[in-house]
């Protein structure tokens, strides 16, 4: 027991001898133990801050990608301004064909009107003034009737006035193409050819016939100082007709009564629903047969002596342009060309001729003229040199 007592009792002043006796060991255990500690707040900051520093890189990755996305990279950027570019450049080129296109059909539209304005008003045959020796032409194409643009009183009269009054005119050469017509309109021009010819005696006035020159188209060239044809040309025709239609018989047929109310016992003369009385026809071949002695009478008078009449010259037969020279109704052979040339001896040929407008010339492409005329030869009949 004491042997204990005694070997522990010294120990413990040896302990806090070596507590005491080395100082230095303790202070240094603090210091590595703060040095731990420091360690450990250290590394607790390290990993805080990278902690901090991953969510810094997380939340700039999460910004360059929004800025990306709303922002093209450069190298994608390129592109696509290439394309914007090129889409850019085809637009301006569109619009500026859509622009030379939209100018030229304006242009288009503008020739067409100042073209049309022209052509309206260019149908009077206005005079032509040439110095040189030339043979005036004028042309009658067509049906002889007042409404007509080419084969009126009113369109060759002034044609004819101009082509005589010209001083460089050494003569006068009316080309004709037709079947005749208005006895009335053919007389106005027979007669205003045969004053011309007296006021310019040193102006010959000369038909050249091309198809045909039948009934009233002849009763006009009678007052020629010659007739020219070709070999196959038609000729004559000297005869006057009136023709219309009766439908009585239908109309009692089908059950329609004709209701025509008149003042004046012959007021519905040559009414196609209405019967004709013999001394309605008798009226109508005496008038028929006195406009036909006219017309023997204007043949005899501008053919003269060069007629050879025949019993059919004036039952209204027609000819080939040979026999009509047999007969006397024509003079020779020859065009245009030719009589300027060897007859006339003036080559050169200046048309005097009056055209119709754009607006005629409209109206028949669209059928309105022949719609006109069959309306007019349904309200009323005329007599025609046929």
């Amino acid at each position: 027991m004491n042997d204990k007592e005694q070997n522990t009792t010294p120990s413990s002043p040896s302990s806090e001898s070596d507590s005491q006796s080395h100082p230095e060991n303790k202070s240094v255990e603090s210091q590595g133990d703060e040095a731990t500690h420091q360690v450990k707040h250290d590394a607790h900051d390290a990993h805080d801050e990278a902690k901090h520093e991953e969510q810094h890189e997380k939340q700039h990755e999460k910004k360059s990608e929004w800025t990306h996305a709303s922002t093209p990279s450069e190298p994608s950027l390129i592109p696509e301004r290439s394309v914007l570019e090129s889409l850019a450049r085809e637009m301006l080129n569109e619009q500026k064909a859509n622009r030379r296109w939209r100018n030229f059909f304006r242009f288009s539209v503008l020739l067409v009107v100042m073209f049309g304005i022209w052509a309206a008003f260019d149908i009077s045959g206005a005079p032509k003034e040439t110095l040189t020796r030339h043979t005036a032409l004028v042309e009658l194409n067509g049906e002889i009737d007042g409404d007509s643009s080419s084969a009126s009183a009113s369109v060759l009269l002034p044609a004819l006035n101009n082509a005589f009054s010209d001083e460089g005119s050494a003569g006068i050469i009316l080309r004709v193409n037709s079947p005749g017509g208005s006895p009335v309109q053919a007389g106005i021009v027979n007669d205003e050819i045969m004053r011309l010819r007296a006021l310019y005696p040193k102006k010959p006035l000369y038909v050249v016939v091309e198809d045909m020159c039948a009934s009233g188209c002849y009763y006009i060239a009678a007052a020629a100082d010659g007739i020219y044809v070709n070999q196959a040309s038609i000729v004559g025709s000297i005869g006057v007709l009136m023709s219309s239609f009766g439908f009585t018989g239908l109309m009692e047929k089908i059950g329609v009564e004709r209701r025509l109310m008149t003042a004046g016992e012959n007021k519905g003369f040559l009414d196609p629903f209405s019967a004709q009385t013999p001394k309605q026809k008798e009226f109508t071949q005496g008038l028929l047969h006195e406009i036909h002695e006219q017309f023997i009478a204007v043949v005899k008078k501008g053919r003269g002596k060069r007629l050879k009449e025949t019993p059919d010259m004036f039952s209204g037969l027609f000819w080939t342009g040979s026999k009509a020279i047999s007969l006397g109704l024509a003079d020779g052979l020859g065009t245009v060309d030719s009589v300027a040339r060897d007859v006339i001896k003036a080559e050169e040929i200046v048309d005097y001729t009056a055209h119709e407008g754009l607006s005629d010339r409209v109206l028949k492409k669209i059928g309105a003229a022949a719609g006109a005329s069959a309306v007019k030869a349904m309200q009323s009949e005329a007599i025609k040199l046929r």
